[in-house]
């Protein structure tokens, strides 16, 4: 049947009249996920980030509590001008109540502070520095990413136990890199190890690292730990292959890696790598079956720390909602943030855990070795579990990371 123009019209009206009731009867959460949508961290966190959050709207079911949720994303294109401007107009035009991701260091303190002015909700799943549950710390954030202590506590003790206690660092050179690096070089000279050195290299735009790695190799030191993510780690790990280091027998750990590095980077290449992270797929009976409900919306990218971590954060932010009502929750973010410390998250991804004063999300994390192709057994088979720190020891001490919001 073909509409009239004066059907049309009318199906409009009709639908703008019913909206405004619509909204008053069933308050709306809306949350935005601010990621690399085109850059080199769009696998490990973006796009599927975005799926991600999607997945805990579906799982939590909030008609059930009496609201809707909106999922809104938009890319911060590594620039933090361009992330504070998104940040701005979705708050002050789109009515956002809470910003998830946030995958850059930078970014996260710059979106942090204009979510800090309007008294929303901080989701920070994605940058990792831990100066975000530190000094910089605030009330209208919590940490759920895996951040630069843990990881580095994670592969930095394991190595050590096993001998490797001269390191020379390859770090990307902006805010997450220098966090990263300094943690990794207070953890091995604590525990008696040496940083022999260490070069930091212009981020983003290197696509070579042969000098820095030659560099590394001439320093004697047992282990290169890369200090870097995404596309650069890759490329560092595929470069150290093609002049054999790993096989020279020096120890490569990306100290801050992902699954979907790996997978990128394929076993061959990858394989003996040392990676930490807070999730994998294939850890126990409730990651595998949040993968199996997720994989549908992303056949073509397992789910790496990241995109479990936004999954979580929401999840935990939408159960907070309940509680509070969401119309308090709305009014201030500060009220939301503290419901959430209140209560013990539980997800299939991270299991039972919680959330410290000073934002800082406690899961476990494991440390991992990339499997050899042989000892494979699908293309997302890649990791062999090799031990996990209690999430109440992997980070830094509360008392040590100089939060204002920490009780003395």
């Amino acid at each position: 049947m073909t509409l009239s123009r004066r059907h049309l019209l009318a199906g409009t009206a009709a639908a703008i009249a019913a909206g405004p009731v619509r909204a008053q009867e069933t308050p709306i959460i809306r949350i935005g996920v601010l990621t690399d949508l085109s850059g080199q961290y769009r696998d490990n966190s973006g796009p599927t980030s975005v799926l991600a959050a999607k997945q805990a709207v579906e799982d939590f079911r909030p008609e059930q509590h009496g609201f809707r949720v909106e999922i809104l994303a938009a890319d911060h294109q590594q620039k933090p001008d361009i992330g504070v401007g998104v940040a701005r107009q979705w708050i002050d035009r789109d009515g956002v109540d809470a910003i998830a991701d946030l995958n850059n260091t930078a970014i996260a303190l710059a979106v942090g502070t204009v979510v800090k002015e309007k008294d929303k909700v901080a989701l920070i799943t994605g940058a990792a520095s831990a100066t975000l549950t530190g000094k910089y710390c605030s009330a209208n954030a919590i940490h759920f990413a895996p951040d630069t202590y843990g990881d580095a506590k994670s592969t930095g003790s394991a190595v050590l136990r096993g001998g490797g206690d001269t390191w020379f660092l390859i770090v990307s050179d902006y805010a997450f890199g220098h966090t990263l690096a300094n943690d990794v070089t207070a953890l091995v000279t604590a525990d008696g190890g040496k940083v022999l050195g260490s070069v930091a290299y212009p981020f983003p735009g290197t696509v070579d690292f042969s000098a820095f790695l030659l560099q590394a190799q001439a320093s004697g030191a047992k282990v290169i730990g890369f200090c870097n993510t995404g596309g650069d780690m890759e490329n560092c790990v595929k470069q150290a292959h093609e002049f054999g280091l790993a096989k020279s027998g020096l120890t490569l750990a990306a100290v801050f890696g992902f699954i979907t590095e790996v997978k990128s980077m394929g076993l061959e290449t990858g394989q003996g790598l040392l990676v930490s992270e807070t999730f994998y797929w294939n850890l126990n009976d409730r990651t595998r079956a949040f993968t199996q409900r997720f994989l549908p919306k992303s056949p073509n990218n397992y789910p790496s720390s990241l995109h479990a971590s936004c999954y979580a954060g929401v999840t935990h932010y939408l159960k907070a909602v309940a509680a509070l009502g969401p119309v308090p929750a709305r009014a201030s973010g500060r009220a939301a943030i503290a419901a959430m410390k209140g209560m013990p998250t539980d997800d299939d991804c991270f299991g039972t855990a919680s959330i410290r004063e000073d934002g800082r999300f406690l899961c476990p994390v494991s440390l991992f070795r990339v499997k050899a192709p042989a000892d494979s057994r699908g293309p997302w088979d890649v990791y062999s579990l090799v031990e996990t720190t209690p999430g109440a020891h992997a980070f830094r001490p509360m008392a040590e990371g100089g939060c204002a919001l920490v009780q003395r």
